[in-house]
């Protein structure tokens, strides 16, 4: 692989003039973008129709977290094999198979009258959306040097955001004229043509017929020795940046599940909004996470120009990330909605700047082929520390009616993470290439 990677890049192709570097790995970051934008807006509706739910079909906070950790349960089952699919098939094949599965699942909710059938078209949806970032952060790797990982990362990782915006502008008016089936029917059909345009246009560096030889060069600056054969799961567990990459994802992201699954109904019942004022809340945290995203993952670049290393660039930026969360915890004492509103952004503006830079250290310290597999192990540990945190929160707030104890968890479990990072992976060193 490494030598066809290398008679790639020094081939007599025909080259653009040379100032002309060429931005077609930034296309490919925007169908990124739009693929992960899909995902988190399919996610999104049962959260929105939450209160809906609780009406219609006796849905209760405990059922209800049932009924996410059937998501979550399926999500970190899905990872177990879409890393290790992705690096098999590749990712212009494994993205059209993942997003077919969790589209058909996510319209599937239509047909949901109960909690159980729910749990089920949930279940099968976390089946196909647990391919989505493995797939993402594989095809960075394949298309982006070092340098530039963490700012597409950011990017297209934003796409959550915008996803998480588009569902509380459309499903609610859905529901109103339609009714809550159709919601689930709708946001399941953007897919399809995504499907198409990836599959038609997809390709990758090494065989795109449009990608100059500059730009070729450009992307593999950092050697082809990255390239190389799927490492084989039980390998990957014996390395100790696996775990830290692992570890920190089990403890952070069951913080954007709750922020994801329970903000919606956060906010119907501490400040008595309805379905159709749900969305400007809404819309202005995930704007604010939107922002935290792409400017997390430019953080590393920009402390480069100031001499620092990569790694202590992306290391400095996961540590501020953290420390942006700790103020979360103080909207257990506030009584505004803008108060709340600007704590929830800037503490999920910061989880997306960490986010983006985690998914990066991937890329930082494991050769190409093992990106796919590294992400879903850890994907996989996310998923499973949401399920614990999921069935918990349904009990906190069905018994105690509060959200004090969760948004203090959410405030300190960066930092910890951050420790975690830095003592199993020091230095963000290196893994040999050939693992």
């Amino acid at each position: 692989m490494a030598t066809r990677a290398n008679t790639a890049i020094e081939s007599t192709r025909d080259e653009e003039p040379p100032s002309r570097l060429g931005n077609v790995r930034w296309t490919i970051c925007a169908m990124l973008f739009a693929a992960t934008s899909i995902n988190y807006m399919d996610r999104q509706v049962l959260g929105l129709l939450k209160p809906t739910l609780q009406h219609s079909i006796g849905m209760t906070e405990v059922s209800y977290g049932y009924v996410v950790v059937a998501f979550q349960l399926a999500y970190a089952l899905g990872l177990v094999g879409a890393g290790w699919f992705v690096d098999k098939v590749g990712t212009r094949i494994g993205y059209v198979v993942i997003m077919a599965v969790w589209s058909l699942s996510a319209m599937a909710h239509s047909l949901a009258n109960t909690v159980v059938q729910f749990g089920i078209a949930r279940f099968f949806l976390g089946l196909g959306e647990a391919g989505n970032f493995p797939c993402a952060i594989k095809t960075v790797a394949e298309w982006f040097p070092q340098k530039e990982r963490s700012l597409a990362t950011g990017i297209f990782n934003s796409g959550t955001n915008l996803g998480a915006i588009l569902a509380p502008l459309i499903v609610p008016w859905i529901t109103v004229h339609y009714g809550w089936h159709a919601a689930f029917l709708t946001t399941g059909l953007f897919s399809f043509v995504w499907i198409i345009l990836w599959y038609k246009k997809y390709r990758k560096p090494t065989d795109h017929p449009t990608l100059t030889g500059r730009e070729l060069r450009h992307i593999y600056q950092e050697a082809a020795e990255q390239m190389g054969p799927a490492t084989p799961w039980a390998r990957l567990l014996q390395i100790r940046q696996t775990w830290a990459f692992t570890l920190a994802k089990f403890i952070t992201d069951p913080i954007w599940w709750f922020y994801l699954f329970w903000m919606p109904s956060y906010f119907a019942s501490r400040f008595h909004l309805d379905l159709m004022h749900l969305g400007l809340p809404l819309i202005m945290v995930y704007n604010a996470s939107a922002v935290g995203s792409i400017g997390g993952g430019w953080l590393p670049e920009f402390f480069c120009k100031f001499g620092f290393t990569a790694v202590r660039a992306r290391l400095t930026a996961m540590f501020i990330c953290a420390c942006l969360v700790v103020p979360v915890f103080l909207i257990n004492y506030l009584n505004s909605e803008w108060a709340a509103i600007g704590l929830l952004g800037l503490a999920a503006a910061a989880h997306q700047g960490w986010s983006a830079n985690l998914f990066s250290t991937t890329a930082d310290m494991f050769p190409r082929s093992a990106v796919g597999s590294v992400t879903g192990i850890g994907g996989m540990a996310g998923s499973l520390g949401g399920m614990l945190l999921s069935a918990s929160a349904g009990y906190i707030l069905e018994f105690t009616h509060s959200y004090a104890s969760l948004f203090a968890l959410a405030a300190t479990v960066y930092l910890i993470a951050f420790a975690i990072l830095c003592t199993l992976a020091p230095g963000l060193r290196k893994v040999e290439a050939r693992i």
